[in-house]
């Protein structure tokens, strides 16, 4: 799959909770990415709606948010997010296939019940009384 654009997403900053000291309070370091998934020109129709399907609580209306507060540099929180939307397009780039229901085979099967009446004599065995 393609990289996406800078040009199809928008990001904005805040003020990072947790570690980093002074700078916590003077610094936006949390990075907040969001993307119009149903405008993009990189992702196709069925790319989109598996990404809506397995990805939902990163959806707000039509767009995709994905939020970085991971590390004390607001660079490395930019490169983080755009990480993880790349990932995550690339989790959903092909179909899943279909899982076919198998049925056991006879050997498994003849083995299963094979273990049960050893396990039933043994404790057939236990409770009987001399």
């Amino acid at each position: 799959m393609k990289k996406i654009s800078p040009s199809e997403f928008s990001l904005s900053f805040s003020r990072s909770s947790g570690s980093g000291g002074q700078n916590v309070n003077k610094v936006n370091t949390k990075v907040t990415l969001s993307w119009a998934i149903k405008d993009s020109k990189v992702c196709s129709k069925e790319v989109a709606k598996r990404f809506i399907e397995k990805y939902q609580r990163f959806m707000t209306g039509d767009n995709v948010i994905i939020r970085s507060q991971r590390y004390r540099s607001q660079n490395q929180n930019i490169n983080d997010c755009i990480n993880k939307l790349n990932d995550y397009l690339t989790s959903v780039e092909y179909a899943q296939k279909t899982r076919r229901a198998t049925k056991p085979t006879k050997g498994s099967i003849r083995k299963r019940l094979e273990n049960k009446k050893i396990r039933s004599i043994s404790k057939k065995l236990r409770s009987e009384k001399f």
